[in-house]
Parts: structure tokens; C-alpha cells; sequence
């Protein structure tokens, strides 16, 4: 009897071990990345086995109709992170499947989760959310679409149900996935975040590659820590575990040899948009070209290393985030875009394969090849310093009007401290009028992309209403405040099409009628006849344009409409008492 029960036990044991197998290990060739329901299925059925120290909550709804998983990992029990934050401990955020054709992360997260809880190596200092699988649109969508990646055997598709790259989608948020993204953001506040992706470009001997925060885009207290300590721990232990990295970027924009360009992640992207919150972030990249398997276990021993040096500093990473947070507060000029400085060029060491051209199966004409059977170390030029190309000093507050509702919801979506005027009031403001930009003939991503704006600041009195919002500039949150609201920025509210509406007149003159209220114009007021005079004089073509003329009088008359080309967000420049809410 003694030997049939143990007989049953051990096939017990076995079982139960064979069920916490991921799918990917289970697949023969390990080629195999799981579908959304095997991810949500795996982690249900380990909640179940872990259910004191994992705990899987649900945010928002996703363009799908289905909620964003976050695995959350406390190995003192603890889920509530308003008593985590109380505990000094730090958050560690982790995202998988933003681009489901790059699906690494989620069979690697699978496996460590499941180790840690089994092994019972939980950091104790380290709450670890992980979100399970963001595009879950894309992933349900299973198919061979990125034909230049070699394996795994079948995956999801890049675009979400609304076919947005939501990898390009975080600042402006058009997704509901973005939504429950920042709902994640905002509730758990990580101090580190990363995003797990696969790369593309040219063919070299790395299994992963990597990208930080640009440094000259960080927050300059994250910065110093990030350069001299914890990157350079990142790529020393992936060194050792035999995934040697390097930055990402080789090949981007042409050979390897000609040099590699740091990436910059503006806030469209995921860590563009976490470092407006003061967030260390990074993104792996591993190869399209190396197979699968390796990819996921470099992903899964890049996610530990970093949980170790989170341990190892989740002191220090706390106090540096709340200096960060301090001095943002204080900051008074704020970076808006930015632009690779190439007169300032580091080396670094660099294996690749010898690149060569030989004739096209498709066309017969010379194709580019690298030759794995001649791998090459050699040094290149890697340019990492970014210049600043345009910035704003904040003013005291913005003030909004209630009528642009997204941008309201964004900001509370994002934690934005906001006051409501008390009752209508007339304050004196600077207000931008758009006095030029460029927008693209295709949109990019539902957007038509404005760049190259210029700005032309007036003093002038505006009148607000009851319940319009004042956004005053003493936050941690001012490089999402500042970048979102100046126009100029890269990736600004108003870059972004939230106020095009302000670009189109609303009203107009009848040709016949306004000849004679204009033609009084000039006799009645002098300055606007010496501007039309000067005008002609500089612009013969106007000289020659009777509509012309006219048009330029009622652009300049009292009847032309002030609120053309305003942009609406007023900029508070000094202490004014306001009567609030």
C-alpha cells in the first residue's frame, strides 16, 4: 500500500510540475510563443498554486473589449501599493507584447514568475508588476506577418484592433489600451519600467541589443546613476550569462560600420513617455535573426538582472526618484525636442559579419548579404549625445478651457494636480498665436503630424469660465505638463491634432459690403492704411490684388475674428491671485 501511494505522489509531483510548464517549453523545438488565452489560462492556473504572493488584477478595457492582466509579485504579501510606497519598497513595471510579433517577453515572464515563486527568490524590497500581454488585439490576431524574423512558428500582428502601432500611441492615447496603461501607471508608480521587444535592421553576432533612456532626455539626477551604475551592471551580467549586448541601433540607418545612433524615444513611445514621469526605462531588442529560444532565454535572464540591481539599490533608486521628482519641480526651462549632436562620437567595440552583394533571385541585380561564415570584431563609431533643439520656460500655471475634454481627462488620467476657476474671470495671459507649421500630405498613425511650428506670443486679456482648469507648474509631473502643452514639442497635444480646431476661420465678409466698411477703415484709423502702404510696397503682387487688399484690411481691422490661430492654453507668467474652486 506504502509503495502505491508513493507511486501516486510521485505521479502527483510530476503532473503538477508538467502543468507549470509554459507553453513554449512544452513545444517540441521551443519555437512555440503562447497565445492570449494560454498566457491568461498559465498565470490563473499559477495564482491558484502562489496565491499569498501573486496576485493578477484587471484595468480597463482594451480596443478588444479585453482587460489589461497585471501580474503583481510581493513576496511580503502586500498588494496595496499606497502601502508598498509606505514600506520604501521600490515597484518594478514590466510590459510584454506591445508589438505581438515581438512576443519574447511573455513566454520569458511565464517562466520567471514561476521560478521565483517556486524557488522562493522573490526580492524582498522589489514589488514586481508585470503586464502580461498589452496588445492583446494584435496577439489575437495569430499569423506569419513578420516575414524577416525567424521564428517562433506563429505570432500576432503589430497593429492593435484599430490597426495603431501602440508603441507610437502613449502621448496622445487613442487606444483604450493606453488608457489602462497609465491607469497602471499612475496607481502603482514604479521607479523602473521596460519594454520587451524584438529588432530588426542589419545582421550581426548579438543576441540582444539595448535601449536606455537618451541620456540628455533623462532626468539629469537618473541620468548620472543610470550611465555610471546601472547599465553598465546590465551589460557586465548579460556579458556573463553569455548574451553579450550592445546599443541598439546597428544598421538603422545603414551598414553596422558606419556607426551606431542612439535611439531617441520621445514620449509617443512607451519610454519616452514613462521618463516624463521620472521613470528609469529601458527596452530590450533582441535579434529577429537568432533563433527563438535564445531570444526568450536572454529576455529572461535580462528581466533578472534587473530585478537584482533593484534589490541591490532599491534604496538608493528611491531616493534618487524622489530627488528627480524634487528637482522637476524646481526645474524652470524644459527641453521640447532634440537631435543627435554628430560633432560628439564615442567608439565602441562591435561583432558583425561581413557585408557583401551578390546577385537577386528576384531581379539579378546586386542584394545585400552578410556572411556568417565571416564574423568580425572591430570598433565603430557609436553616437550618443543628443543636443537640444528647442525648449520653454514654464510659466506659473497653464490655464485650460473645460471644452478641450481630452486633454483634461489625460491630465488626471496621468496624475496632474488641477484647480477649477470659481467663476468667470477675465485674466491677463500669454497667449501663442501659430504663425507657422508643416503638416504631412498621409496621416501617421490617425494623425496628421504637425512639426516645424512657430509661435508668436502676445500679452493680451482673455476671458475664462467657471470650471475651466488652472495647471500650476510646482509638480513632479511638469516634463509631461510643459512637453504635452507647448506647441513646439515633438510630440505636444497640439502636434498631436488635440486643437486643430483653432487652425479654421469661422467667419467672413461679403466682398461688396466690406469694400465700403474698409475703405472707412483706412480714412478712420492711419495705422492700418501705413500697414496696407508698407505692404504693397514690399509685395507687388498684393499691389496689383484689389481681393487681396481688402483681405488684408480685414485681417487687420476690429472685425477679423481673434480667436484664428490662438492656441487656447493660456500661460500664467506671474503669482496672480485667482479665486478657485
Amino acid at each position: 500500500m506504502k509503495i502505491v501511494f508513493a507511486a501516486l505522489v510521485a505521479c502527483f509531483i510530476t503532473l503538477s510540475a508538467k502543468a507549470q510548464l509554459t507553453p513554449f517549453e512544452l513545444s517540441k523545438d521551443k519555437n512555440y510563443t503562447a497565445t492570449y488565452a494560454q498566457v491568461i489560462d498559465y498565470y490563473q492556473k499559477l495564482n491558484k498554486l502562489y496565491p499569498q504572493q501573486m496576485k493578477l488584477i484587471n484595468y480597463g478595457t482594451t480596443d478588444v473589449g479585453k482587460p489589461l492582466t497585471l501580474v503583481v509579485l510581493s513576496k511580503d504579501k502586500v498588494f496595496d501599493p499606497a502601502v508598498i510606497k509606505k514600506q520604501n519598497k521600490r515597484v518594478l513595471l514590466i510590459n510584454n507584447g506591445i508589438h505581438p510579433g515581438e512576443p519574447e517577453g511573455i513566454d520569458a515572464s511565464m517562466m520567471l514568475v514561476r521560478d521565483m515563486l517556486k524557488n522562493n527568490t522573490l526580492p524582498k524590497d522589489v514589488v514586481i508588476c508585470l503586464i502580461a500581454l498589452y496588445n492583446i488585439d494584435g496577439n489575437l490576431n495569430r499569423g506569419l506577418s513578420r516575414v524577416s524574423q525567424n521564428g517562433p512558428s506563429a505570432y500576432g500582428f503589430r497593429g492593435n484592433y484599430r490597426n495603431l502601432d501602440l508603441n507610437r500611441d502613449f502621448i496622445k492615447a487613442d487606444s483604450r489600451n493606453a488608457l489602462a496603461f497609465t491607469q497602471i501607471l499612475t496607481t502603482w508608480k514604479p521607479e523602473v519600467f521596460l519594454d520587451n521587444h524584438t529588432s530588426d535592421g542589419a545582421d550581426y553576432q548579438y543576441v540582444m541589443t539595448l535601449i536606455e533612456t537618451q541620456k540628455e532626455k533623462q532626468n539629469p539626477i537618473l541620468a548620472d546613476y543610470t550611465t555610471k551604475t546601472l547599465t553598465p551592471y546590465l551589460y557586465s551580467k548579460m556579458k556573463k550569462s553569455g548574451y553579450e549586448m550592445i546599443p541598439y541601433g546597428a544598421g538603422e540607418e545603414g551598414l553596422p560600420d558606419s556607426g551606431i545612433v542612439s535611439f531617441l524615444e520621445t514620449p509617443r513611445f512607451a519610454t519616452g513617455f514613462t521618463a516624463q514621469h521620472n521613470i528609469i526605462s529601458y527596452i530590450t531588442e533582441t535579434h529577429m535573426l537568432k533563433p527563438f529560444d535564445k531570444r526568450v532565454y536572454a529576455t529572461y535572464d535580462f528581466m533578472q538582472h534587473l530585478i537584482e540591481i533593484n534589490q541591490r539599490d532599491a534604496k538608493l533608486i528611491g531616493e534618487l526618484k524622489r530627488k528627480a521628482d524634487e528637482q522637476v519641480i524646481n526645474q524652470k526651462t524644459f527641453a521640447l525636442s532634440w537631435a543627435v549632436d554628430m560633432d560628439k562620437v564615442d567608439t565602441i567595440t562591435f561583432k558583425g559579419y561581413e557585408a557583401g552583394h551578390k546577385a537577386s533571385g528576384v531581379s539579378g541585380l546586386p542584394r545585400l548579404y552578410y556572411d556568417r561564415d565571416k564574423p568580425y570584431t572591430k570598433t565603430i563609431k557609436y553616437y550618443n549625445t543628443y543636443k537640444v533643439t528647442a525648449t520653454a520656460d514654464k510659466p506659473v500655471a497653464y490655464v485650460i478651457p473645460q471644452a478641450w475634454g481630452k486633454v483634461i481627462d489625460l491630465f488626471k488620467l496621468n496624475g496632474v494636480q488641477m484647480k477649477q476657476l470659481a467663476h468667470d474671470t477675465t485674466l491677463n495671459l500669454q497667449m501663442y498665436y501659430i504663425a507657422d507649421l508643416k503638416t504631412p500630405a498621409r496621416p501617421f498613425e490617425g494623425h496628421y503630424l504637425h512639426t516645424g511650428v512657430k509661435l508668436n506670443p502676445v500679452d493680451m486679456p482673455i476671458k475664462f469660465y467657471t470650471g475651466d482648469y488652472v495647471v500650476y507648474t510646482n509638480q513632479p509631473i511638469n516634463r509631461y505638463i510643459v512637453e504635452t502643452l507647448e506647441p513646439q514639442g515633438v510630440d505636444s497635444f497640439f502636434a498631436w491634432n488635440f486643437f486643430d480646431s483653432v487652425l479654421g476661420e469661422k467667419e467672413y465678409f461679403s466682398d461688396y459690403v466690406f469694400e465700403d466698411i474698409a475703405a472707412d477703415l483706412l480714412k478712420k484709423d492711419p495705422s492700418i492704411k501705413q500697414k496696407l502702404d508698407d505692404a504693397k510696397a514690399k509685395d507687388p503682387q498684393l499691389a496689383n490684388n484689389a481681393g487681396a487688399q481688402l483681405f488684408f484690411v480685414y485681417r487687420n481691422s476690429p472685425y477679423f475674428e481673434k480667436t484664428f490661430m490662438r492656441y487656447p492654453v493660456g500661460r500664467l507668467l506671474t503669482n496672480t491671485k485667482l479665486d478657485l474652486k
